[in-house]
């Protein structure tokens, strides 16, 4: 009971929207306990979900009836060329009159045949070639979509959800999509159209040996009915797994190094052994019941067929039925048969597409960034003046986490804010690019409400350093350049001798044109910060946020950045969030935060004259250095 509870608790962890339950960002009361599920689960309406997959094949109308029109071709001839049977072998072979066979004839009907086989070929072929374009066009539109969404999506969706879940979706569960478009959607059409003219020969050959046939279809559609009922709910709990598994394997990967240092390898490798089966047992279900699917329904063809064979014989025997027709009955037999079992083995593909569909639209379903007031303005230039009144926040109404917050910062100033972690201070700092809403009070740049801002005018004016570095995969001249994309060659290199990073650049192999991969892997962490502090200092934002911007460096180091970012906060408002006191000594104003409150204020001699909490902070730091 302890173990299932565990793995269920892992998969709610990192195989659902609310994976992330260790809280918000910087502080331990986020909202990840509140994420709405995404994963798993029957989808609430299968049909509105194939109305949505179908819409994306909305622009290839005109290559779709083509396609569909090379299934008609190749299933006709596919009928056509088993029909010629009976008149080849009534004719040429064993003429009904008892006269001998015709080998002349026989050769240029099985030339007539061989042409119609030969069309039907040429139609399956291009059939396949025009769905697979009309797939993966299909698909681009699903990936451009489900990307745009993301980029619209606010920052809470990112704080509460798994990145291995959230890229599952854009990898196996597109795939599997395309897999259905691709091939199993012609095949359901392909297969439908076929027992329909299978059907309508075998009644033109023989109602009788029909009607056994057709005995048969309801036992075959109740058994493979039974089998899909089961097969569909294991389907979804297995891309739901699969969700949780990639979550879990993204995660450990990023954090290998905390893994080791603290040896949670043992523990890492238990609780990834009941995701993986967890994983393992809903794909042994999904796969069984998919897979069952084909040998059950080919039992009851054979079933169908020797019972058609044993009848035919008879009426052969006593009602004078042709053999050409008994042997075209029976391939029809075996043809009816064929699709329906292919149709039954391609449940499983629809399933799973539907299944990955569902968590893919869930994600397009996400609310997006609330759109910008009617009245939002754009402040250009944008001075600085920041102005905190009374802000109240939490990030769930019922835990309040910033409690009447009030603070005023102008141009040139440099506000710290210092405290116990979880005290608030990243809090802070996301609501003023609004990242987040506030509950009470007002949050003004400028005197102008942030709220009556436009986002992307708020943010373009606001440049951030966090402590988690995060570099692109590009050049470095390019990383820097992200800052301000405009910027000029001679841009980039004086902000990175601001930022003390040129030295380093230069011992690189090619300098600023080294290219940086997997997260800037090939520098150390200080360098990494340095990068981020000069695409920081590249970019006009009169407003600067520096969380923890140089705890990943040396003292040595962090005292040369120090020159450099005191040219670059000379004319900009800087609000500086540190652990290490010593960082803000220089400050204009340091405000403590303790509980989600501000209990003391002013610069660094005054608070030490006050010997309160400050001094507690900075005297215990002191004696540590």
């Amino acid at each position: 009971m302890e173990h299932r509870q565990k793995m269920e608790s892992l998969k709610h962890r990192y195989g659902r929207s609310d994976s992330r339950a260790a809280g918000g960002p910087g502080q331990g009361h986020g909202p990840g306990h509140h994420g709405k599920a995404m994963g798993g689960g029957r989808p609430k309406e299968t049909k509105a979900v194939v109305r949505r997959l179908l819409g994306y094949l909305n622009e290839d109308k005109g290559r779709m009836m083509l396609a569909f029109f090379c299934v008609i071709l190749n299933t006709l001839g596919t009928l056509l060329g088993s029909y010629m049977l009976r008149p080849i072998i009534n004719t040429y072979i064993a003429p009904t009159d008892g006269s001998r066979g015709d080998a002349a004839g026989l050769a240029r009907a099985l030339v007539v045949m061989a042409a119609v086989y030969l069309i039907s070929v040429a139609a399956s072929y291009f059939q396949a070639r025009i769905m697979l374009t009309v797939a993966q066009g299909a698909l681009k539109r699903i990936r451009n979509d489900l990307f745009s969404k993301l980029q619209s999506l606010p920052v809470r969706y990112y704080d509460t959800n798994s990145n291995g879940d959230i890229m599952s979706r854009f990898t196996n569960d597109v795939d599997t999509i395309g897999t259905m478009l691709s091939n199993t959607l012609v095949q359901l059409f392909s297969g439908a159209l076929s027992i329909v003219g299978t059907l309508f020969l075998m009644i033109y050959t023989n109602i009788w040996l029909t009607v056994v046939t057709i005995v048969m279809i309801p036992l075959m559609m109740k058994a493979g009915g039974a089998v899909a009922h089961r097969s569909q709910r294991y389907f979804f709990s297995q891309q739901s797994s699969l969700g949780a598994v990639n979550g879990y394997i993204e995660e450990m990967v990023t954090g290998q190094k905390v893994v080791k240092v603290f040896c949670h390898e043992d523990a890492a490798n238990g609780e990834f052994s009941l995701l993986n089966q967890d994983l393992r047992d809903n794909q042994i279900r999904a796969q069984f019941f998919g897979g069952i699917m084909g040998p059950v329904m080919s039992s009851l063809s054979n079933l169908n067929y020797s019972l058609t064979a044993c009848i035919g014989g008879l009426l052969c025997i006593f009602k004078n039925f042709d053999v050409g027709g008994l042997t075209v009955f029976l391939n029809f037999s075996r043809q009816f048969s064929r699709p329906i079992n292919e149709i039954s083995m391609q449940i499983s593909n629809v399933f799973s597409a539907l299944a990955g569909a569902e968590r893919v639209f869930a994600v397009m379903d996400e609310e997006p960034e609330p759109k910008d007031d009617a009245d939002a303005v754009v402040l250009s230039p944008m001075e600085g003046h920041v102005v905190l009144d009374h802000v109240t926040f939490g990030y769930t109404p019922e835990k309040v986490i910033l409690k009447d917050i009030s603070l005023y910062a102008k141009p040139g100033q440099k506000i710290a804010f210092v405290g116990s972690t979880g005290a608030g201070k990243t809090t802070i700092t996301n609501l003023i690019n609004r990242f987040y809403d506030i509950q009470g009070g007002a949050i003004t740049i400028d005197g102008v409400d942030i709220r009556h801002i436009r986002r992307d005018n708020l943010r373009s004016n606001i440049a951030m350093v966090l402590q988690d570095t995060h570099l692109f995969t590009g050049t470095v001249m390019e990383n820097i350049r992200y800052g301000r994309l405009d910027a000029t060659d001679e841009e980039v290199i004086q902000a990175a001798k601001t930022a003390s990073a040129h030295s380093f650049i230069m011992r690189l192999p090619h300098g600023y044109d080294t290219v940086l991969e997997g997260d800037g892997s090939n520098l150390s962490q200080g360098q990494r910060q340095l990068l981020n502090i000069a695409r920081a200092a590249i970019s006009k934002a009169p407003i600067l946020i520096l969380d923890e911007a140089t705890s990943s460096v040396d003292t040595r180091t962090e005292r040369h950045i120090e020159r450099g970012m005191d040219r670059l906060m000379a004319d900009r408002t800087t609000f500086v969030i540190a652990h290490r006191l010593s960082t803000v000594r220089n400050a204009n104003a340091i405000m403590v935060l303790e509980n989600g409150r501000i209990i003391e204020r002013g610069d660094h001699d005054e608070l030490v004259a006050m010997k309160g909490r400050y001094y507690e902070l900075y005297t215990g730091l002191s004696r540590l250095d």
